[in-house]
């Protein structure tokens, strides 16, 4: 019979500081109960129908094998086009890489970058995979809290996280989970911060098409002084509505992508060559697409905002991304994981509750869940006619069902 105990103890220290972030225990929470799932951002609709043909084309073209390790060569010349766009000059041959989705990027960026030791700054709330990356790679996470209550970057906290040991920041703008487009002022900030001690910079771009009310997205790398230290991360899963295809890419200058190709290479070799082939298609899309994406979801989060303020819930207006925050502290509760997963059991709707972006929630009382709003128009309005419910919902209730 095998001793458990000595399984768990060989498992690598690096693992055991680790944990599984709450979306998965709230997903299958929602699954069970049959809940509208509006935590994860994962679009209800179908990906474009000229990106679902190219695709299919490309395996009907036998498109079977592996991939060049740095990307199919017509997909970086397209990447590099785009990124011209917006005022960056990026080599396809030398500084573009494509991955296994953005999440294969940040961990490639990481591991390529990070000595034993090195101390990483995260901004916090954050994506959930940026501090346990930095662990598997072998550095400190470093947390600074965004500013309440807009969640803005502070000089003077950034400031404060550094040490002889800081290596680089990692920004993510727009940004999950609270929908911030960082202004100029703030990533001067960051940049001011990076050139002083000699740090990287890895931003993580991936809802840089999904912007509303007109703004435009202010890029880190374009601030004299940052373009040779700066790392791009970024990806087809949110503006081309394919989260399952995993693919996206990694824009760094030569000396650092060289690394960052290494590391990508050995985490998983290529990304899928038949995918690579449709993205071709994805990055010629007519600037139409975009601007449809961009109304589209700027209808959405207006659907969602104003049927949650008619429940008179407050919510953070989002600038971009496909992320909202809901406030939920004038219900009595003082546990956002329990009131989401009662809201789930409930009401019959799922949100992520705000503490899991964070690695030390602050304890200011408040109760923020996330919601996602890439979903139909129906999806959405369906999750609003439940949640009227919510006026029926007590603190210490534990025998309600929602019709």
């Amino acid at each position: 019979m095998v001793d458990n105990r000595r399984l768990i103890v060989s498992l690598a220290d690096r693992v055991h500081q680790l944990h599984l972030p709450v979306f998965r225990e709230i997903a299958t929470l929602a699954d069970r109960c049959g809940a509208i799932n509006l935590g994860g951002g994962t679009p209800d609709f179908a990906a474009p129908p000229k990106l679902k043909a190219a695709a299919n084309a490309a395996i009907l073209a036998d498109f079977n094998q592996y991939a060049p390790s740095q990307g199919v060569e017509r997909l970086r010349a397209g990447i590099a086009g785009r990124l011209q766009q917006v005022g960056g000059d990026f080599d396809p041959e030398t500084e573009i890489t494509v991955c296994c989705g953005a999440t294969e990027g940040m961990a490639a960026t990481l591991l390529a970058v990070t000595n034993p030791g090195d101390e990483v700054i995260i901004l916090e709330p954050a994506f959930t995979i940026y501090g346990p990356d930095v662990v598997l790679s072998g550095g400190k996470p470093v947390y600074v809290e965004l500013s309440l209550p807009n969640f803005r970057i502070e000089r003077q906290l950034l400031a404060a996280a550094w040490s002889p040991r800081t290596k680089a920041i990692i920004i993510n703008s727009p940004h999950n989970p609270t929908g911030r487009v960082f202004d100029q002022d703030e990533l001067t900030i960051v940049a001011d911060f990076c050139q002083k001690y000699g740090l990287l910079a890895i931003t993580d771009e991936i809802y840089d098409e999904i912007l509303f009310d007109g703004l435009t997205l202010p890029r880190l790398w374009n601030i004299s002084g940052m373009r040779e230290r700066t790392i791009v991360i970024n990806g087809f899963s949110k503006t081309y509505s394919v989260t399952g295809w995993r693919l996206g890419y990694i824009a760094a200058p030569d000396y650092l992508t060289k690394g960052i190709r290494i590391a990508h290479n050995y985490l998983t070799i290529s990304a899928a060559a038949p995918l690579q082939q449709a993205a071709v298609e994805a990055v010629h899309f007519p600037e139409t697409y975009y601007q449809e994406l961009k109304r589209d979801y700027q209808a959405r989060r207006d659907l969602l905002l104003e049927g949650l303020e008619k429940l008179n819930i407050p919510c953070s207006i989002p600038q971009g991304g496909y992320f909202l925050l809901a406030d939920f502290s004038s219900i009595g509760w003082t546990d956002d994981v329990a009131f989401a997963k009662r809201l789930i059991e409930t009401v019959g709707v799922a949100a992520i509750p705000l503490s899991g972006f964070y690695h030390t929630p602050p304890s200011n009382g408040q109760i923020f869940l996330r919601f996602a709003f890439c979903k139909k128009t129906e999806t959405l309005q369906t999750a609003l006619q439940r949640l009227q419910n919510i006026k029926l919902m007590e603190t210490n209730d534990r025998g309600m069902v929602y019709a």
